[in-house]
């Protein structure tokens, strides 16, 4: 485990310093966890995001709405905001964006992937280019143990503070989700995960109190659906796993546990009887709150596998457990 501290030296220049035990990463691959790290290495890192820094934290922003504070990131010279589904929630919604100068203007929420927690927002018409970073298009390069550092405004946009830099490293990767142990907190939602060449490879989505619990939506899911997406499409993939089929769409609920928002004609969830309204609190006893949770226990799991989970009702008050048996996916 490692713990980075940042202090400032002086305006807008970090100084890195190694706390604990650290383990020798190779910067742009998989990381040699039998090799303890140097100082070189720790310096090298320090280069690397102290040189990228500037034009991250340009296209870095914070959105607010009525509900709470988040962030998002410029990917576009025209204002394409990327941020998290459970951030802008519903399409033409109007939003409060603060610019990394301070500056506020007013974001319109694009299409969104409810089953990825991916979302798209869009900055008026600049008289000149919004300030953007790229993204990483190579989403299969990426590897265990690289290093990445998170971007955000936790507790909402803080002029005397800025923008919060946390570094560290992916511990997992999935087909549409990063886990990294980059410490997040509420108000990063929505805020972009980089490698140390500045491109941005994860959008926060999941935060817990746990280090090793933050999960990133990867760039995957922006890149499949992107065009989608821009139309002010709303995509409902309907939860999978690998050859499996469940059939049905989730929310995120005021309760706890997810809200099913739709079950697709002759799936597994309608043969078990689940409905619109219906509240999952469990799958095979892994509780869930978000729809990235749902969808990756359900993703990893093939056809014919049997998942049991925990279920109120609408309208009702107590839960039960039943047993759902995916299938394959139908042909579109």
């Amino acid at each position: 485990m490692f713990v980075f501290q940042f202090i400032r030296r002086r305006p807008a220049v970090w100084c890195l310093v190694a706390l604990g035990t650290f383990f020798s990463p190779a910067l742009n691959a998989a990381a040699d966890t039998d090799k303890p790290a140097t100082l070189r290495d720790l310096q090298q890192v320090q280069k690397k995001v102290q040189a990228v820094l500037s034009m991250a934290e340009k296209a870095l922003v914070a959105i607010e709405s009525g509900s709470g504070a988040a962030s998002g990131v410029i990917v576009h010279p025209d204002g394409l905001v990327l941020t998290a589904a459970h951030v802008t929630m519903e399409v033409g919604h109007k939003y409060k964006v603060i610019l990394h100068d301070g500056r506020t203007v007013e974001g319109t929420a694009l299409g969104l992937d409810n089953s990825t927690d991916a979302a798209m927002l869009q900055l008026p018409a600049p008289a000149t280019a919004w300030p953007y970073v790229s993204i990483n298009r190579e989403t299969h390069q990426l590897k265990p143990g690289l290093w990445c550092f998170a971007l955000g405004h936790p507790g909402g946009y803080d002029k005397d503070r800025g923008r919060v830099l946390r570094v560290g490293r992916l511990i997992k990767i999935a087909s549409n989700m990063l886990q990294s142990d980059c410490v997040l907190m509420a108000g990063d939602s929505g805020g972009p995960l980089f490698n140390l060449n500045g491109e941005v490879i994860g959008i926060h989505s999941q935060i817990w109190q746990g280090r090793d619990q933050n999960l990133h939506v990867g760039m995957a899911p922006f890149l499949r659906s992107w065009d989608a997406m821009k139309r002010n499409e709303v995509i409902h993939t309907w939860a999978q796993g690998s050859g499996g089929w469940i059939g049905l769409s989730t929310a995120a609920d005021d309760n706890d546990g997810l809200s099913i928002r739709a079950v697709a004609k002759e799936s597994p969830a309608e043969r078990a009887a689940l409905k619109a309204g219906d509240r999952i609190l469990k799958v095979n006893n892994v509780s869930v709150s978000a729809p990235v949770d749902f969808s990756e226990i359900i993703r990893r799991r093939p056809a014919g596998e049997i998942v049991t989970l925990e279920v109120v009702p609408a309208g009702a008050e107590q839960s039960r457990r039943l047993d759902v048996k995916l299938s394959p996916r139908p042909a579109d």
